[in-house]
């Protein structure tokens, strides 16, 4: 046997060795398909391999589609839409977004939060709502005079953050055009108001010995130019209390203290009305931090309507309980109830029970409204409870004032020029 033989047959026996390896590899794939797949031979693992890749290509169309149309639809909306990774880089980012942020199409995408926005404020927001679930926020782009955005952030349940934008600058300058027109229309009813109240107060004096009638009819000016100016007056207090230019003078408070001197204040009016005013008071209770004259405010329209709304004979209770961390105040009246369907809406501004049951009592509809803005900018709740001929209660909550050991109390009520409600 010659030296050719003998490497033909070396040969041959190296290809059939990997012959064999490769068979038996294929025969140990194959035993892992099976089992993978539940199939009882190898005709059944190809058909089932064969059907799995055709899933796994229409499972990646079918994704690819939504991706296009979720990006179709983001560009069909007036709000920005950008998407974040985890990295808070910008996977994703619609037209309208880059036109609110001021930046050219596409220029976005792959960059960081702070690079893209060139805004410190909205990648704060982003990481916010990594940490937390949700975040929002509303600030001017670039410069004063930029476009106004809120930026509402929230994780997204797979990865990354979502961030939607708005641009309300429209709708902040309707704001401030309404704000102003019933500033300027308050102070410009409120000169004629007050000659006319003056007015019929002397002609009131001056009528003491004419007829009945006319001191009836004098009466009648004196009470309707009272609901004038009060309309006026809470017309712009609404106005100032929604567009945030009116400040909160904290301090601590006794709400006890608050009760006692407006119930005082409208002992008077309810005796007229035939009704009684008491208290359900505790001999004490921790402090709230808050303004003192607002919470009063606020006390003083629940007994107003509780005494507009009430029969005569009735007894009208103001109450006080403190919790673990907040202080409740209620007032409970024996009047005509509140519909159950009214109850959501009282607190709404304008908004007035059906007028056919008030008659003569009407208001101008925005003192419940006042006192809802003035607690919750106090971060506390409003509410009521009614049953329509069984009377009504009205509760808010003011929070306890936290502890301070090194700060007298009131020294640090203005140096900041109060908070905003």
């Amino acid at each position: 046997m010659d030296i050719v033989e003998i490497l033909f047959i070396a040969a041959l026996v190296t290809m059939l060795g990997w012959a064999l390896a490769v068979a038996i590899s294929r025969g140990r794939a194959l035993e892992r398909l099976r089992d993978a797949t539940g199939a009882p031979d190898t005709a059944d693992v190809e058909r089932r391999v064969r059907e799995a890749l055709e899933q796994a290509d229409d499972a990646r169309w079918h994704a690819e589609q939504t991706a296009h149309d979720t990006g179709y639809l983001t560009e069909l909306l007036m709000a920005g839409v950008i998407r974040l990774r985890d990295d808070l880089t910008v996977e994703s980012a619609n037209g309208a977004a880059h036109v609110m942020l001021e930046r050219r199409p596409g220029t976005m995408v792959g960059r960081s939060a702070l690079e893209a926005f060139v805004d410190a404020r909205i990648e704060g927001i982003a990481r916010a709502a990594m940490e937390t679930g949700s975040a929002s926020g509303e600030l001017t782009v670039r410069s004063a005079d930029g476009p106004t955005v809120t930026v509402r952030a929230r994780r997204s349940p797979v990865s990354g953050v979502w961030l939607v934008l708005e641009d309300v600058s429209e709708l902040r300058r309707l704001q401030r055009i309404r704000a102003e027109f019933i500033d300027n229309l308050s102070h410009e009813l409120r000169t004629p108001l007050t000659t006319i109240s003056l007015l019929a107060e002397t002609a009131a004096r001056d009528a003491e010995s004419a007829s009945p009638r006319l001191r009836d009819r004098i009466s009648k000016i004196e009470v309707e130019t009272g609901h004038l100016t009060q309309m006026v007056n809470e017309l712009l207090d609404l106005s100032r209390i929604e567009s945030g230019t009116a400040q909160l003078l904290l301090d601590d408070v006794d709400v006890i203290r608050v009760v006692r001197s407006t119930a005082e204040r409208l002992r008077l009016f309810a005796e007229r009305q035939g009704l009684r005013i008491a208290l359900d008071l505790p001999a004490e209770v921790s402090p709230v931090r808050g303004d003192e004259d607002r919470l009063g405010q606020v006390l003083i329209n629940l007994l107003h309507n509780a005494v507009k709304f009430s029969p005569n004979g009735g007894t009208i209770v103001v109450g006080v309980r403190e919790a673990a961390d907040e202080i409740t105040v209620w007032v409970r009246d024996p009047g005509i109830g509140v519909p159950r369907a009214d109850l959501t809406r009282i607190f709404e501004r304008f908004y007035k029970v059906d007028r056919a049951r008030v008659r003569g009592r009407g208001g101008t509809g925005l003192g419940l409204s006042i006192a809802r803005h003035v607690v919750e900018s106090h971060g506390g709740r409003i509410w009521a409870e009614s049953e329509e001929g069984q009377g009504s209660t009205f509760s808010f909550t003011i929070p306890i004032a936290p502890k301070r050991r090194d700060i007298e109390p009131g020294v640090a009520s203005t140096a900041n020029g109060g908070a905003q409600i």
